[in-house]
C-alpha cells in the first residue's frame, strides 16, 4: 500500500535527519569541504561495504550492519544535492579553503532547511515513480538494489569526468535521487529497525 511506503519513507528520513543534525553538532558542516568526486567516493565506499557484507552473509569485523551504511549513503546524497543546489547563504568551496572561520558564520537552520527541501523533492519523485512503476521494487532483491546504487555511483563518476554533462542521459541529480530511493526500498525490504521507530 502506497501510504505504508510513505510512512516508512518519513520514519527513515526522520532518523537520517536526526543523525545528520547530531553529526553537525559534533563536527559542524565540514562536509561542505568535500568536492563532488569525494562525495561520490563516500557513497561508493559505503555501497561497496554493503555488497561485501551481502557476499559474506553479513559477517563483519565492525558492528555496523548494512542498514547503517544505507543511512550513510542517504545522508551523503543529501549533502551532494545541497552542494549542487548551492544555497546563497552557504560559503563556497573557495571561501572555506581560504578562511576556515567562514564555517563559524553558517546558520545551521539554513543547512537544515536545505536538507528538508531535498528530502521533499525526493519524496515527490518517489510518489510519481512508484505510481508509474506500480511497486516494482517489491519484487526486486535487496542485492539488486545495492547493484543499482553502485551502477549510479559509476554513472556519476563518468558524468563528473565529462565536466558534469551528459548528452542524452539523466544527470547527476537524477542519479542521486534514484540512489536515495533504492536505499529507502532496501531498508524497508530488510525490515530495518529504523522503520519501526
Amino acid at each position: 500500500m502506497a501510504s505504508e511506503l510513505f510512512r516508512h519513507f518519513d520514519r527513515i528520513f526522520d532518523y537520517c535527519f536526526q543523525l545528520f543534525k547530531s553529526k553537525n553538532a559534533d563536527y559542524g558542516p565540514t562536509w561542505l569541504l568535500f568536492r563532488y568526486s569525494s562525495l561520490n567516493d563516500e557513497i561508493w565506499r559505503k555501497a561497496k561495504r554493503i555488497r561485501t557484507l551481502e557476499e559474506h552473509h553479513d559477517q563483519a569485523c565492525i558492528p555496523e550492519g548494512r542498514d547503517v551504511e544505507y543511512v550513510g549513503i542517504i545522508n551523503y546524497c543529501i549533502m551532494f544535492l545541497i552542494k549542487l543546489d548551492s544555497p546563497a547563504a552557504l560559503p563556497t568551496d573557495e571561501e572555506i579553503t581560504k578562511n576556515f572561520s567562514s564555517f563559524d558564520g553558517i546558520d545551521e537552520n539554513i543547512i537544515y532547511d536545505a536538507y528538508q527541501t531535498q528530502r521533499d523533492i525526493i519524496k515527490d519523485l518517489l510518489i510519481k515513480k512508484n505510481t508509474d512503476y506500480d511497486d516494482a521494487w517489491k519484487s526486486m532483491s535487496i542485492t539488486s538494489m545495492t547493484d543499482q546504487v553502485i551502477i549510479r555511483v559509476y554513472r556519476i563518476r563518468k558524468i563528473l569526468a565529462n565536466g558534469g554533462k551528459s548528452s542524452v542521459s539523466e544527470g547527476i541529480i537524477a542519479q542521486l535521487h534514484d540512489i536515495v530511493n533504492y536505499c529507502i526500498f532496501a531498508l524497508i525490504k530488510m525490515g530495518s529497525e529504523l522503520i519501526k521507530l
